[in-house]
């Protein structure tokens, strides 16, 4: 089972996965010593950056281009890191720092893991 949580309420359960390319704002590096970071499932910063210039209007173009990214040899790579993690440890935290996780690149990767 994969569970979502935003990184700023992270009370370190075990095992968590940082999910986002850049470094949540405000969060040191020490407080999430124990949390691995896997930057390349993240949506490549062309597209976060075209997404965060009209989110309402772009949101399902975003998941479509989103999805065609996944399908790249580095990123497919990151899902199998993350597929292994989840076997290994049956219930994995994925954290972001996204204040809408529902139109994020959230679901669009949680659709891929659960494929």
């Amino acid at each position: 089972m994969y569970s979502i949580q935003r990184v700023y309420i992270y009370q370190h359960q075990q095992p968590a996965v940082l999910i986002d390319r850049l470094w949540p704002r405000g969060i040191s590096k020490a407080r999430l010593s124990t949390v691995e970071w896997i930057k390349t499932i993240a949506p490549s910063n062309q597209l976060r950056q075209w997404l965060h210039q009209n989110p309402a209007s772009r949101y399902s173009e975003f998941c479509q281009l989103y999805q065609q990214e996944l399908c790249q040899p580095q990123q497919q790579q990151a899902l199998q890191t993350l597929q292994q993690l989840h076997q290994q440890h049956q219930q994995l935290w994925l954290l972001t720092a996204a204040k809408d996780i529902a139109h994020s690149h959230v679901p669009v990767l949680l659709a891929q893991l659960q494929a």
